[in-house]
């Protein structure tokens, strides 16, 4: 994983055991698609990397400049409002700051969850899944006190994932990470630590399969 391009390569720590369920489509089938903007990558078993194994990515931008990314199953263990009182009554639970990431762990990213039929909209308001989506990112710098009964939940993250151009693609090409669809209920889940299985099992088939595996394939 890296900083944003230019910024310097921070690379993966991983370790690649033998894959008892062979080679896997990253992709489920489906391609890679042009973006991978608003997917989840699921880290496989088989990525060590001390920063994402068994981790969940939410997509936040991607194209031919690199890769951002949120991860949202890694609560850090500091109360927001320790950080950011005004967006305390907002958190959604656990109301902690997760770890987002390990580039820039000094800056503050938010998801938001706006309701439906909302008359406004926290400032920096960018919606996720299109211009009718109820999940987007905010300024947490903003206050959110005129707006908070628009808001039905917000997380706080701490740092980012970041890719320089083409090494998203030749990880998830090199067995590290699945890209699914994602569902607006796992971006802020109540579960974080169940989120890696919970997402693998729903897919299905063989990566259904995969969620059971143990931390320590060698104790099934």
């Amino acid at each position: 994983m890296v900083e944003p391009p230019g910024t310097g390569n921070m690379g993966s720590q991983r370790e690649v055991p033998i894959d008892p369920f062979g080679t896997i489509d990253p992709y489920g089938g489906a391609g890679r698609p042009e973006s991978l903007t608003a997917s989840l990558l699921v880290a496989s078993p088989r990525l060590a990397d001390p920063n994402f194994g068994r981790r969940v990515v939410l997509v936040l931008d991607h194209g031919t400049h690199g890769a951002l990314g949120l991860v949202i199953n890694h609560p850090g263990g500091v109360q927001v409002h320790e950080l950011l009182r005004p967006w305390a009554p907002l958190a959604s639970p656990p109301s902690e700051v997760f770890t987002g990431g390990p580039v820039a762990r000094n800056a503050i990213i938010g998801l938001v969850r706006i309701r439906r039929g909302a008359d406004g909209t926290p400032e920096g308001w960018r919606p996720l899944f299109g211009p009718d989506s109820p999940i987007g990112t905010v300024d947490v710098g903003s206050d959110p006190a005129p707006v908070a009964s628009s808001i039905a939940g917000a997380r706080l993250f701490s740092g980012y994932a970041g890719w320089d151009a083409g090494q998203l693609e030749a990880e998830i090409d090199d067995g590290s990470w699945y890209v699914v669809p994602a569902d607006e209920g796992d971006l802020l889940t109540e579960d974080p630590e169940g989120l890696w299985q919970h997402v693998l099992h729903r897919q299905g088939g063989v990566l259904s399969v995969l969620s059971r595996i143990p931390v320590d394939p060698s104790c099934n």
